[in-house]
């Protein structure tokens, strides 16, 4: 078996027990204080990590966009993410995280590299209305022991968005055809990212469809049991109330793998079709989505894909 295969599978394992691996790096001295701390991304977003290469700066570039690498022929912008966060580096900027998510591959500079943790989701908390607005989660990384180191776990979606806005596109007036559900039904979606809920309702309420939308996988999990219990007052199905759950899969408490296999594997809930909708893209987590039974699993974000890709599934 090649080490690409084992791969996989040492990664479908660890989703297939609600586990992940974490990179940890640190940026610098915090802003006002002189801690150093610990930051993660998710192993399966980095690419590749090196001593920093040689950089071209641009004209006219972004503040934070230290300029372009040529790493291994392909022209790749490098971000200054300590600038970004408002840390101080004490060492410089010595490595280099090649980043691939969400159709697009970018450099982030950081300090240092630390080590690769694996964790459980739920040693991972939301930091929504934390006051840390470029961060999603917080990983404890010890878990619930008294004094556990934390890692904040960044929101490189929003990074992103605030750093080359240019690079976003205008948003213009939904050509997706309306999409009509029964009376009653919904649409249950989850994601941890505000920048993705932001888009994922732009292009729910283009297509003139009723939603409900969560952050956690945790939280719709919850959602989807309350509405049950509605349904079943009422005399009625999930399915009058639900007609299809999309889900990110990295998220805090509970992710994408979990909820979509909690759904298929319970009686009351395993006839609702699920999306899988992520940044994570490639042939990995596709593996992982069929291996928990997700009716399709599309990359973000496009919306008309997504609209083509919901419309699809509730139409089989």
């Amino acid at each position: 078996m090649s080490k690409e295969m084992r791969d996989i599978d040492e990664r479908t394992n660890l989703a297939a027990n609600s586990m992940f691996e974490l990179l940890l790096f640190r940026l610098g001295e915090a802003p006002g204080t002189q801690r150093r701390e610990l930051f993660g991304i998710n192993v399966f977003k980095v690419r590749e990590i090196l001593v920093m290469p040689e950089i071209t700066a641009m004209v006219n570039s972004p503040p934070a966009v230290m300029g372009v690498a040529n790493i291994r022929g392909q022209m790749i912008t490098v971000i200054n993410l300590p600038q970004v966060v408002g840390c101080t580096p004490t060492k410089g900027l010595g490595i280099l995280l090649v980043t691939e998510f969400a159709r697009t591959t970018q450099a982030f500079a950081v300090e240092e590299v630390n080590e690769i943790v694996r964790l459980e989701w739920k040693q991972v908390l939301s930091a929504e209305n934390t006051g840390g607005g470029l961060v999603t989660s917080i990983a404890r990384l010890d878990g619930n022991a008294e004094n556990t180191r934390l890692a904040q776990v960044l929101d490189v979606e929003q990074i992103l968005r605030d750093v080359m806005p240019q690079e976003v596109k205008e948003e213009v007036p939904s050509t997706a055809p309306k999409l009509r559900l029964e009376p009653g039904q919904i649409i249950l979606a989850a994601d941890d990212s505000a920048v993705a809920r932001m888009m994922i309702e732009k292009g729910l309420k283009g297509m003139d469809v009723p939603y409900i939308m969560t952050k956690t996988g945790k939280e719709a999990w919850e959602k989807l049991q309350s509405l049950n219990a509605q349904a079943t007052d009422e005399g009625k199905s999930i399915k009058d109330k639900v007609a299809l759950v999309l889900t990110d899969l990295e998220m805090p408490e509970m992710d994408g793998f979990t909820l979509t296999r909690n759904i298929k594997q319970d009686g009351r809930f395993s006839s609702l079709p699920v999306i899988i909708h992520s940044s994570l893209t490639g042939a990995t987590n596709e593996s992982h989505v069929k291996s928990v039974g997700a009716d399709a699993y599309i990359a973000k974000f496009v919306e008309e894909e997504l609209a083509a890709t919901i419309r699809e599934v509730l139409h089989r």
